[in-house]
């Protein structure tokens, strides 16, 4: 993987200017087309670890538009191995982009129902299969967490006084608390409604890392829930792409990038604070949307 493709985008915007503050976008998108952004930090030592214990498939789990699954099936492809995804819900009578590209490149697809989902451990079971080398969702873990520690080492940390990320299972957000200092507030945006478990999720993951860094999880700004994107997030989408030709997901980094603005305009910010927003990719979930509906 070319590490030397991602880059750190300055935006100029009056509403920066205005708060007295600075924003930059580390472009981890840019990393891989299809293992987008921070999947292959986060599946990096998973897939070594498969391959040193000689396993002879790669299963994961993931819903429909998962960037996981996706990028899962092409890091499997990539080292030899073939790979499974559990997916959830019924299957649909046409599948989506995503599960068709992951079928593409080699994955068995199993639909399952959205409770039996939810017992991973007992799929895990019904598959009987030891020598198969499981993920979990999102790749949530601190095996992923000790890759997406990593996100941070072509960064000066010195330059930031905050670092803000969207957040799902939590597992990239993890990684950079592993890698920050104690002079940075992390704040992650929950892309999810009610999703408050998502703290003790996270600490669990960084339970060796002392002394503990301390982070914020804000739950304000998922658009009425994981998945949704009401017109007001498209228009943004779209104007931010116009004026800064930065593509942004409708799942996370949207969402992301909305709350940092409020969040300024809001004077959540002091004046000199120095914002990096970690851009973790997945811009293959805006196919999910009709053609034209966005900008780029």
């Amino acid at each position: 993987m070319d590490l030397s493709a991602i880059d750190i985008q300055n935006i100029e915007s009056e509403w920066l200017t205005n708060e007295k503050v600075s924003l930059d976008v580390l472009r981890l998108d840019k990393l891989h087309p299809v293992v987008s952004g921070n999947k292959w930090f986060k599946l990096k030592y998973y897939v070594e670890e498969a391959t040193a214990r000689n396993k002879s498939t790669i299963a994961t789990f993931g819903g429909a538009w998962s960037n996981h699954i996706i990028a899962a099936a092409y890091a499997a492809k990539d080292a030899g191995l073939p790979s499974v995804g559990i997916i959830r819900g019924e299957k649909p009578a046409k599948l989506s982009y995503t599960l068709t590209y992951a079928q593409e490149l080699g994955m068995e697809l199993f639909f399952v129902s959205r409770d039996k989902y939810r017992r991973k451990k007992e799929i895990i079971q019904d598959f009987s299969a030891s020598d198969w080398y499981w993920i979990d969702e999102g790749g949530y873990g601190k095996t992923g967490a000790k890759g997406a520690s990593e996100i941070l080492n072509s960064v000066n940390m010195s330059h930031y006084t905050h670092i803000i990320a969207s957040v799902g299972t939590g597992t990239m957000l993890a990684g950079l608390l592993l890698a920050s200092t104690n002079e940075q507030t992390i704040i992650g945006i929950s892309s999810m409604k009610g999703n408050t478990g998502i703290d003790q999720n996270i600490k669990h993951l960084i339970e060796n890392r002392s002394p503990t860094p301390s982070f914020e999880i804000n739950h304000d700004y998922h658009f009425g829930g994981y998945g949704k994107h009401p017109q007001s997030l498209i228009a943004f989408v779209n104007e931010v792409y116009h004026q800064h030709r930065l593509p942004l997901d409708i799942i996370y980094t949207g969402k992301t990038y909305f709350a940092i603005k409020d969040m300024a305009e809001k004077n959540r910010f002091k004046p000199g604070n120095r914002l990096l927003m970690i851009h973790s990719g997945g811009l293959q979930g805006n196919k999910s949307l009709p053609e034209k509906v966005l900008a780029f």
